[in-house]
């Protein structure tokens, strides 16, 4: 199906291509970012788009970054993606690409959880203990934890898997203090959102959410925040403990490859139409249940 993979920018210079974001430079104190259509599921970026998803994914992360803008400081700026490109490159950027301040990625991603599952119920099946955190026996599959859990995780480069790690190894990370903040406020914003989703009939199970520093040391929310790629979203009328819920995100994807051949290294198996089309639907309904 078809979909942008790749920018090709030749106004802007080239910083990076992450899994799903090409970054470019706006002088040397802001950062161009924009969201392809590109997929990753479990660290492998996938060789078919996932149509509109870019614009998709960007519409959706304005909306939660211009809603919680008051809770805490973040990297966006006032300025038109489209008035820093060449007039011939705007249809790239147009709807999918935001013009954010230049900060420093911390280290470690904060992971947040309000359910049991993912890696999550996969480490606790094998130790009772989520991130080094131990939680009640006998707890099922999709089961709302006993309270909101921050379980940062390493940050993989691309091709590898990030890691669970303690909040004790993230503080020798990045510093107590900064993970002390980092934890705070990734909670905060993580229960505000999933009060807002359950007013609107999703369920947040759990998100990822990146921080940065500026050179003075102050933390910032960056990246995306609350979209169906760093969050899971479960339709709240199909929720039923003991099974994975249907959901608005990328884990019909994951489901799909989990059905297949495949060791979870590159190359990922090519997605049949079906599969990315209705990936697509999904996204577009989640933006449409949380943003209307």
């Amino acid at each position: 199906m078809s979909g942008m993979m790749q920018t090709n920018l030749k106004s802007l210079p080239l910083l990076h291509r992450g899994k799903v974001r090409d970054i470019y430079a706006v002088g040397d104190d802001k950062l161009l970012v924009v969201q392809t259509d590109r997929l990753s599921a479990f660290d492998v970026v996938l060789d078919d788009p996932i149509p509109e998803k870019g614009r998709i994914l960007t519409a959706m992360s304005n909306f939660w970054f211009k809603k919680f803008g008051n809770m805490m400081s973040n990297h966006m700026t006032d300025i038109d993606p489209v008035s820093v490109v060449a007039p011939d490159e705007r249809d790239q950027v147009e709807g999918r690409a935001v013009v954010v301040k230049k900060l420093k990625p911390l280290g470690i991603e904060a992971i947040v959880r309000g359910y049991m599952i993912g890696t999550g119920w996969l480490d606790y099946q094998k130790t009772g203990q989520v991130a080094g955190i131990t939680l009640p026996g006998g707890m099922q599959k999709a089961e709302k934890l006993p309270e909101v859990m921050f379980t940062p995780s390493t940050k993989a480069a691309v091709g590898d898997h990030d890691e669970n790690i303690t909040f004790e190894e993230a503080e020798k990370i990045v510093g107590a203090d900064v993970a002390r903040q980092v934890r705070d406020m990734a909670i905060s914003l993580y229960s505000a959102a999933a009060e807002y989703a359950a007013q609107k009939g999703i369920l947040i199970a759990d998100t990822k959410f990146e921080f940065g520093q500026d050179e003075q040391g102050k933390v910032y929310l960056i990246d995306e925040i609350l979209t169906p790629d760093s969050s899971r979203f479960w339709l709240a009328s199909r929720y039923v403990t003991g099974s994975s819920p249907p959901s608005f995100d990328k884990q019909f994807v994951r489901d799909w490859l989990e059905e297949q051949p495949w060791n979870k290294q590159a190359p990922a198996p090519r997605l049949p139409e079906d599969i990315a089309r209705k990936t697509a639907e999904k996204y577009h309904e989640a933006l449409r249940l949380l943003t209307e």
